[in-house]
């Protein structure tokens, strides 16, 4: 008896891990796609483009000023395990792409919500850096000129 359920057990935990890692990770990733909702919802109201100038007509008042917004991101286990099995065959990691989707969200998020502190009501010229720290955690920051009008 022992014989048999000791490599049943030797497999059945790892198995076990990755299903209860897979579903916490879709329950956390639910939840932020919500609040990313709720919060770009509530900013909304403020322009935001990456021309480098504000639209034909815009008065400016003085007062300019650099914002930005960062965040670190990572996958959950169940994901890094796909990625890197995709990672062995090549081509795109597709499990990936929501991971930055909404780490880009998350940072531009923060970005307007800092312009929307200072009192700025629209941010121009903006840009993303993204920067991989490792298989499925990614640095972005999102920076832009934020303008009274």
């Amino acid at each position: 008896m022992e014989a048999f359920f000791i490599p049943l057990l030797q497999l059945g935990v790892p198995i076990a891990l990755l299903v209860v890692g897979g579903l916490v990770g879709q329950q956390r990733e639910r939840a932020h796609l919500a609040d990313l909702t709720e919060r770009e919802q509530r900013t909304a109201h403020v322009p935001v483009t990456d021309l480098s100038r504000p639209p034909v007509g815009t008065s400016i008042q003085p007062g300019a000023m650099f914002v930005s917004g960062s965040v670190v991101i990572a996958t959950d286990y169940y994901k890094r395990l796909a990625a890197s099995l995709r990672n062995l065959v090549g081509g795109e990691v597709k499990a990936l792409s929501p991971v930055l989707d909404r780490g880009r969200r998350e940072a531009r998020l923060r970005m307007v919500e800092e312009a929307m502190a200072a009192g700025a009501t629209m941010v121009v010229n903006v840009r993303f850096e993204t920067s991989t720290i490792t298989l499925g955690a990614s640095e972005i920051i999102c920076y832009g000129t934020a303008l009274r009008t």
